[in-house]
């Protein structure tokens, strides 16, 4: 029959309720603008995630290669009815586009067309919406999605004409540009330098919190008389 230790009961049953106390505070809305422990730290790494995303500035410095190259090809759109937009777009950026069912024909400047799809990434990725919004005559959001839903069948056509080059410089748009600056719309960008200190910190903190359980199991399975020990051979 196994022997109680009292002592190490003790301390599981300790290790036990103070774990637990600490994920009372960590469900409290205690840190910042009523947001609990999660909500905090994952605005704070969504922030980080976001200052070390902003490759829109290379990408433009790519892009001006295709200054004064034309392209005229066709594409189709998944859905009928990305097609409007599609083709509002594509107008106000300086291109020609004429619409036939799902598909639409555009003849544009390569590069000027990039440079439009990068201003726009660019106000996104400030949290200027309200630019691209008065620009398009409609949200920002969708301006942006619209974008994404040209350079994927963009990008597909350009490298079956063997255009490579202008293929991947509309998928590294649709990428690292549109996408990058929809997806962090809204949250405002830190870089992991002002927020070093606080983010090893958190990380330690996850690893010792979780290592806290493990004791307090440890203890409390050793306080019945259970615990672990080598083999004999």
């Amino acid at each position: 029959m196994a022997t109680m230790n009292k002592k190490a009961m003790s301390i599981g049953i300790f290790l036990g309720l103070s774990f637990f106390g600490v994920l009372a505070l960590i469900f409290s809305p205690i840190f910042g603008e009523g947001k609990n422990g999660l909500v905090f730290s994952d605005d704070m790494f969504n922030k980080l995630s976001k200052g070390s995303s902003y490759f829109i500035p290379k990408v433009m410095e790519d892009a001006k290669k295709f200054a004064g190259k034309q392209i005229a090809t066709a594409i189709k759109m998944e859905k009928p009815d990305q097609v409007e937009k599609a083709v509002k777009v594509l107008t106000v950026a300086g291109a020609k586009a004429e619409a036939n069912g799902a598909e639409i024909k555009i003849s544009a400047d390569m590069g000027v067309l990039m440079e439009k799809a990068l201003k726009d990434s660019d106000d996104m990725y400030k949290n200027d919406g309200k630019s691209i919004s008065a620009r398009y005559g409609f949200d920002e959001k969708e301006v942006m999605v619209t974008w994404w839903n040209l350079m994927k069948p963009l990008d597909k056509q350009l490298k079956k004409e063997g255009k490579i080059q202008e293929a991947k410089i509309a998928s590294d748009v649709m990428k690292k540009a549109v996408e990058t600056a929809h997806n962090f719309y809204g949250i405002e960008a830190q870089k992991v330098t002002e927020k070093a200190g606080l983010m090893v910190g958190l990380l330690v903190f996850y690893v010792a919190y979780t290592m806290w359980w493990g004791f307090a199991i440890y203890y409390m399975f050793e306080g019945i008389g259970l615990s672990m020990s080598k083999a004999k051979h």
